[in-house]
């Protein structure tokens, strides 16, 4: 253990080392409040050995000054000759957890010091497992905002982004550009090669739809079945067109044999394209609405393309 003795006795500093040199414990110690505090800092003791009646602050405004500075709970130990109940009180009140009696009794302290290393085993055994929740929860929240199938953002993720876009676009005054597109005829190719191949087309297109967004700001979502989303904040009606064509030539490239339409035939996606300034009555459910129009019109027109 790291232990930090504050007290402004060097007679008591080095007796209190001595009982402890041969422990195998890291010792540091200080001469007075104010030096404490900084070494607190400098050194993150396991636990702090602290005298009440010092030069200067006292003991009791040390352990206050630590524990409202510091959010890591370490013990400490006040060292006083006064041991009344009444002092005991206030010491505990200050943020103080023990009281050893001065003079020093060394098989008192070494006992003290055996419990203490117990608290602080388990008080690490504590933080690495609140380490790890917070891990756990991060990897859960994470997921929680991801397809299953795809790795890509899920509609939950969509709507909260969308959400927030829309309000930072109407707020900036600036364009927002939103996305629907649909695997053609993705029914057929299920038909005709199964599920698990159609679970293969989707993860493809879904990272052939997300690599061929480059801004971090940029989103891509399955929303449902065989549909995807794009939001592409602060893009205008040109670089929106720009961006629909790369993503209909993208998913073309991929190649993908579609016989369940005609043995020359591949996978290709429909694409409904609404770019604006958004004014302040528009929601999110118009935006989708809108979108879905066009890829309506999309698939009326012959499908692999997009319209905007």
């Amino acid at each position: 253990m790291k232990i930090l003795i504050i007290d402004d006795s060097k007679i008591e500093r080095v007796i209190i080392r001595s009982y402890l040199q041969h422990l195998d414990h890291e010792v540091f110690d200080a001469e007075n409040g104010e030096t404490g505090i900084a070494m607190f800092a400098e050194c993150n003791p396991d636990i702090v050995l602290l005298g009440v009646v010092m030069v200067g602050i006292n003991g009791y405004q040390v352990a206050a000054q630590i524990r409202d500075k510091f959010t890591d709970w370490v013990p400490i130990i006040f060292l006083s000759g006064k041991t009344a109940p009444e002092d005991i009180m206030i010491g505990i009140e200050a943020g103080g957890d023990d009281y050893l009696p001065k003079p020093i009794k060394k098989q008192i302290l070494l006992a003290k010091m055996t419990a203490m290393e117990r608290i602080a085993a388990m008080r690490t055994q504590l933080l690495q497992t609140t380490k790890k929740l917070e891990i756990a929860n991060e990897e859960l929240e994470r997921l929680a905002t991801l397809d299953g199938l795809t790795g890509i953002a899920n509609r939950r993720h969509l709507d909260i982004t969308m959400a927030k876009e829309l309000a930072r676009a109407k707020r900036h005054a600036q364009p927002l550009t939103f996305i629907i597109a649909d695997i053609d005829f993705f029914k057929k190719y299920n038909d005709h090669y199964g599920h698990i191949q159609g679970d293969e087309c989707l993860k493809a297109v879904a990272s052939i739809l997300d690599s061929s967004l480059r801004r971090p700001s940029e989103l891509v979502a399955r929303y449902g079945g065989e549909e995807f989303c794009m939001l592409l904040p602060n893009t205008d009606i040109k670089n929106a067109k720009l961006v629909a064509e790369k993503l209909v030539n993208a998913v073309r490239s991929l190649e993908f044999r579609h016989e369940g339409i005609d043995k020359q035939a591949i996978v290709t996606m429909s694409f409904g394209v609404i770019s604006l300034v958004p004014s302040r009555d528009v929601t999110v459910k118009e935006l989708m609405l809108q979108a879905d129009e066009k890829l309506y019109q999309a698939k009326e027109n012959g499908r692999d393309q997009w319209i905007i």
